[in-house]
């Protein structure tokens, strides 16, 4: 299995699972997962983690910015050059399946562009790309994109939300409380 994780999810964690994860069972399944590379984070969601509540996701999973524990296994990713596999077609689809039809229509071609490109760098468009490239790579494995996001309410953004892009490209979206689950052994108790 692979997942990549995008920064509402891992806030999510460690805000509401964490805290109550007083023996670190989880704390310590997340480090190893991570370590081991079924769990991936990006390079992009750790700049969002330092300026999110105050970095307190860099706080409490302190090992995402060690350099000997980032050293030893290549993390984050980098995603400066990554690509999706089938190009032409998936620019096509940025221009006519991911974009918002009255959003777009609302902007000439110089602004929607600007926009285009701030998305195509984004946070968000590098998640899809890594877990498009390891669809691509790992086609025995089961890849996932875990988001707190859902497909409705687009707040009148340009684009459409993670969920609904992945709908498009056959990724499996699931949020934090799947994974938890799909990491199987882990209780947690609440006393």
């Amino acid at each position: 299995m692979k997942v990549v994780i995008d920064t509402s999810s891992l806030l999510s964690l460690v805000r509401y699972y964490l805290p109550f994860d007083k023996k670190t069972i989880l704390f310590e399944a997340i480090k190893s997962k991570i370590a081991r590379g079924e769990i991936v984070v990006i390079d992009k969601i750790i700049d969002e983690c330092e300026y999110t509540s105050k970095g307190v996701v860099l706080t409490t999973l302190s090992f995402l910015t060690e350099k000997s524990f980032n050293k030893t296994h290549k993390l984050p990713l980098n995603t400066e050059f990554i690509l999706p596999p089938a190009p032409v077609k998936f620019y096509r689809m940025v221009d006519n399946n991911f974009v918002v039809t009255v959003q777009k229509a609302r902007l000439n071609e110089t602004q929607y562009d600007a926009l285009k490109n701030d998305f195509m760098n984004s946070a968000d468009m590098k998640l899809i790309l890594t877990s498009l490239n390891f669809k691509k790579d790992f086609p025995l494995e089961e890849v996932f994109l875990v988001t707190e996001e859902t497909e409705v309410s687009n707040d009148n953004k340009l684009f459409k939300k993670i969920p609904a892009i992945c709908s498009q490209l056959d990724i499996q979206t699931i949020n934090i409380q799947q994974l938890i689950d799909k990491l199987g052994g882990i209780s947690i108790e609440i006393k």
